[in-house]
Formats: structure tokens, sequence, C-alpha cells
């Protein structure tokens, strides 16, 4: 690699070294200041990169294509994160805390206990740390480091690096840089013996055998089969890939002779069901709800009842509401309330699409969902009010260009209630109702939802919630006032009356600030209000309007829908006035109403209920919750215009 004098940027794998922490966690030194194959380290460059350490992967080897700066990795060589950062001023080192997680945990976990157990050092495994980074330099010197890529462990780390005292191996460097390779002894403070052939065979012979128990622990597969698996490797070399192939055949062979018992292994489940997937499944046809993607040709006893799948997880005969593991008669992670939440929120969701399809959504079309990350308040933002971009005379000044804002806002509310789900309920085997409650819950939320959005064209008589400006949503105000709207007529629903509306809300001006003397002084918004709302008793009268050629040319009104000419006709079951109707622009132009989720548009259901549940030991009963976070917010009179009809 040749050093031109400019900084240039450079990619490093430096050996590291580590200590155990308790429960699946190693402290591990990532980098110290010095000299690193021709490179200085400076203590400052270190301290400045601990950000970029917090969140590192560890994975068990190095990428495969190390000359890209975006080489590919398995998930399944995942074996664990780096957290916790700090800067260690007598080692003059990055020290991290490396927690296990992935599928290679077990063996990462298992391979660092072992090492760090006492033995001669003549028998370990060359089995070491090694940091992989991008930094730029400067003749040399090291300025930053710019991107952490991991800090894996490796086998044979840059030459006879070792585990010495806490999984430290010697300090030895691969540096590269774009095409370049360049491979570096650097002399270490303890440096380990050349090990000879015999040593070698002996250190690769535990080596596999770590890694096979290690695998074989990680897998829980019956004991037969892991006897099956051992033999495999007798006398061979054990490599982690060779090993999950052989667990992937015990796997299937157990779940081809036993039904797909829940194993696990280094390298997760591919394709194959366990005892979970089988009783959610089993519930799910229980309770008439849709599988998840991908269990549909899974075979699923069928339940006779909810009352059967009780006992059978919960051991539960006298109806004490606990868990009796004596008694139960399947051994698994599943709860009888975990899965019939699954089951109950995949129903809420089929509901909530049926209903849907039925009308029941017709909100849907006139606002504009938003999620958020908080329940903090909610702000209305208004986006294209500046209008047309004023001249710039040559050598002239550019003027401040006058903003749109919407000072409105809105608050979360929470709406939910329980329902019981008794122990009587369980030993009637009422199965039939508990498909019930679901449904019901969906319908809830669905028409919650859709009677806040109405409630903003009703409240208030008729006019709406009061704005910002202090003028009611629907007024017939001049815009040149302040809190003046001009959205609000008297006329009864006709063909001209609509086009009158049509033609308000496409003059509308665009905010341009709300300030006296820029009132209603913007340009035109110059859309047509897409939906024409009403209640149940003026659907025809509507469709009428909007569908001219409804009664005597249905096919040229279809032709004109496809082409968009037309508006659409939407009903909004919650209003009760039969002759007040309202427009509304398609949101997805200018939206004037947010509807916002905190935890998604459905309600959440939960299910509460063990042996010291209050509810269980005081009324018998677990307890199924139905929790909504919402908020309504109208952020814009322009996109919308009523007619209240006297």
């Amino acid at each position: 690699m040749i050093d031109t004098g400019v900084v240039t940027a450079q990619r490093a794998r430096l050996e590291a070294s580590g200590t155990p922490l308790e429960g699946g966690r190693f402290l591990v030194d990532a980098i110290r200041a010095g000299l690193g194959n021709g490179w200085q380290f400076g203590a400052q460059a270190l301290r400045d990169s601990l950000p970029l350490w917090q969140g590192a992967e560890c994975f068990v080897d190095h990428e495969q294509n190390p000359g890209s700066l975006r080489g590919g990795r398995s998930v399944r060589d995942l074996g664990g994160v780096f957290e916790n950062p700090t800067w260690d001023e007598a080692d003059q080192a990055v020290r991290l805390e490396l927690r296990t997680l992935g599928p290679s945990a077990g063996l990462v976990e298992a391979l660092g206990r072992a090492m760090l157990a006492e033995s001669p050092p003549g028998v370990r495994p060359r089995v070491g740390f090694s940091a992989d980074f991008l930094f730029t330099a400067h003749e040399r010197v090291v300025q930053k480091i710019v991107k952490v890529f991991s800090v894996d462990l490796v086998f044979n780390p840059a030459r006879g690096g070792a585990f010495v005292r806490a999984l430290n191996s010697i300090q030895n460097q691969v540096i590269e840089g774009g095409a370049a390779m360049a491979e570096t002894t650097v002399e270490n403070s303890s440096p380990q013996a050349v090990m000879s052939s015999g040593e070698a065979t002996q250190v690769r012979a535990q080596m596999s055998t770590w890694i096979l128990e290690a695998g074989l622990g990680a897998a829980r597969l019956p004991a037969a089969l892991a006897e099956h698996v051992r033999q495999q490797f007798n006398g061979r070399e054990v490599t982690v890939e060779a090993l999950n192939q052989a667990i992937d055949a015990a796997r299937r062979l157990a779940a081809a002779l036993g039904g797909g018992a829940a194993v696990s292994g280094l390298s997760g489940l591919r394709g194959m069901y366990d005892t979970r997937d089988q009783l959610q499944a089993a519930v799910d046809d229980l309770l008439e709800a849709p599988r998840d993607p991908g269990m549909q040709n899974l075979k699923a006893a069928r339940l006779s009842g909810i009352k059967e799948l009780y006992m059978l997880l919960t051991g539960d005969r006298d109806l004490y509401g606990g868990y009796y593991a004596e008694r139960a008669q399947l051994a698994t992670t599943a709860t009888f309330p975990g899965l019939v939440k699954n089951a109950m929120n995949k129903i809420v969701a089929e509901q909530w699409a049926l209903l849907g399809a039925a009308g029941y959504d017709w909100w849907q079309k006139v606002v504009q969902v938003e999620h958020f990350e908080t329940l903090n308040q909610v702000t209305g933002i208004l986006v294209g009010t500046v209008g047309s971009l004023p001249s710039v005379a040559e050598g002239g000044e550019y003027t401040e260009l006058s903003m749109g804002d919407s000072p409105e806002t809105a608050d979360f509310a929470k709406y939910g209630g329980y329902i019981p789900l008794t122990l009587e309920l369980i030993d009637r085997d009422n199965t039939r109702k508990l498909r019930q409650y679901p449904r019901e819950l969906a319908k809830a939320g669905m028409r919650k939802i859709s009677q806040l959005v109405a409630e903003v064209f009703s409240a208030n008589s008729g006019v709406g919630p009061t704005m910002a400006d202090t003028g009611a949503l629907f007024n017939a105000t001049a815009v040149t006032t302040a809190g003046g709207h001009a959205n609000l007529r008297t006329g009864a629903l006709s063909s001209q009356e609509w086009e009158n509306v049509c033609a308000a809300v496409y003059n509308q001006p665009m905010l341009i600030r709300s300030a006296a003397g820029v009132y209603g002084t913007g340009p035109k918004q110059a859309v047509d209000p897409k939906y024409l709302l009403v209640p149940r008793e003026l659907r025809l009268t509507a469709m009428k309007v909007v569908y001219p050629y409804w009664e005597n040319a249905a096919n040229i009104t279809s032709e004109n829908q496809q082409r968009g000419e037309l508006g659409d006709v939407v009903v909004v079951p919650e209003w009760t006035d039969a002759a007040d109707w309202a427009a509304a622009v398609d949101p997805r132009l200018s939206p004037g109403i947010i509807v916002g989720e905190r935890f998604g548009l459905l309600p959440e259901v939960f299910i509460a209920g063990d042996e010291l549940s209050p509810a269980v030991f005081m009324n018998d009963e677990h307890r199924m919750k139905v929790r909504h976070f919402l908020a309504v917010l109208v952020q814009d009179f322009r996109p919308l215009h009523k007619n209240n009809v006297a």
C-alpha cells in the first residue's frame, strides 16, 4: 500500500481482547492506542469514535467479501451485539460489553467460557476477536474512525492470534485499502510460541469438540438424534456449516417421526413447524380466525372446544385459574391467554376488512391517516402555501416568502374496555360466544373512528369545532376576515347547488399567513371536491347529482367514473339530519382532517389472567381488554364545505 501523504480512507481489522462478565456477557477491548502495522492510532481519535461502537454486531468469522464496504453477512452467523462503549484510560483502549444473542450465540458463549477455563496454553486453539472498521489517515496517522462494521470471533486471527487471559489475542493486524491488502505481524509483549504440527492437530480436535457440543446443546435435539449426529463426526473435523447440515437433517427426521417437535440450532428453523405453530393453528381453526401466512397447509389436531384447549395447557381441572404442570398435557412455552389473544387479533383484522368492504370505512376516503411515535399533542401542518414565486431583478435582493402555518392541535384519546372470559364460560365450553367477542371489538373500533370523523361535520349544531383562528370550522364569513372560512351554505342538494359548492371550494384562497392584511390573499387552491357526503336519506338524490345518467344511461356513468370526471357519493351512518350534506377534497391532494394512530389503526386486544390476577381471584375470569389510541385533527378548513339546510 503506497502512502501519498494525503488523507485517505482505509479499512482495518485489528485484534481485540476480552474478559467475561455474567450471563452471556464479555468485556472486550476493541482497539488500543499505539502503532499498528505502520498506522498510528492516537487516543483522541479513539475516544472520538466511542459512539460508533454502540450496537456493532459480533459474527462468527469475517464477511466473505472484505474488499467491499458492504460485504454480505449471514444472520445465522450472528453471535452477539456490543454495547456500552467506554474509554479505559489505564489501558488506552476502547472497551465494549458483548451481549451474546442470535443463532450463533451459543457457540460464541460456549467457546468463550471454554477458552477462559483453566488449561495449558499449548492446547488452546487460536481463536480471538477481530475488529473490522473504516478510518481516514494522513501521513500514516489516523485522523478519524469513520465506521465500525463489526467485531467478529474468528479462528487464527491474523497469524497466530490466540486467547490469552480473558479472550486476549496477540496483536497482529490486517489492514485493507481499496483493492490492495497487506498483512503484517506486530510484536506482542507476551508472544505465544509457534505450535508444532502435533500441537496444531490437538488444537483442531479440541476446537471440533467445542463446536460439536455447543451446536448440539443449542439444537435441543432428542437424545437419540443428538447421539446420531455426534457419531457422524467421530474422528472428523467439525465445521459450523457441516454441523448445521447434520442438525437440519436430524430436524427433518424428527419432524417426520414426531409431527414437528420444537428443534432449533445454529442456523435457526428453516421452513419447519414447531409445537407452538401447531397449537396456534388449532386455536385459529377453533375460533375461525385466519391462519398466519405459511401455515395454511400445516396439519393440526382439531380441538373440540375452548375447554379442551384450556385443560390441555393449564391442567386446571378444578377451575382455580392457575397452571398445574403435573396435570397439563402439553409442555410448551405457549400460554392459553397468549394463543387466544393472537387468534382474537387476527379476527379483529379480518372483521375490520369485512366492515370496510361493507362501507363502514367511509371516513378513510376523506381523511389522511398518520402514524405517530409518541402520544404528544398533534400539530397541524400546511404545505404548498407559498403560492407563486416572485421575480427577482438582476442584482436585486431576494424577498422573504410568506409560508403558511397551521396552529391547529389535537390530543390523543384512549378508548377501550374489557370483556370477561369467565371460568364458567370455559367450563360450559361456550366457544361460539367467544368467537363473537373479537368481531364485536372490531366493529366497536371501526364505529368509534366513524363517529369521531362524522362529528367534525355535525358538532356544535352542524358548524363543527372552533378553529384556532376563533372561527367555527364551517361559517359563511368572508375569508378576508379573521376567522372567516366562507365554506357554509344553506342550499338543498341539487345539481346546481353541488356546482355552486364545487366552485366555492375551487376558489378558496390558500393560506399565506394568519395576519391582518393577508387574510384570503393567497392564490386559488384550484381543486374541486371529490366526495359528496350525505346521510342515508339523501343517497339516491346524491347519486343522481353526481352520476347524471344514473337512471337512463348507466353505461355512460360507468365510463365517466372510470375516467375520473365525476365525484363519489359517501354515506355517513352517524348523521341524523336528513337534509344536511357536505363536500370534501381528495385528502391526497389537500388533507383537511387527520386521523392519528399510535399503536395501529386497529384496536389492540390483550388477555390477562393467571392465579395471581385479581380478576381471576375475585371474579373467576380472564379479562379480554381492548385498547385504542386515536387523535382526530382538523388542520385546514379549505378542503371542506358544509350545507346546513334549513
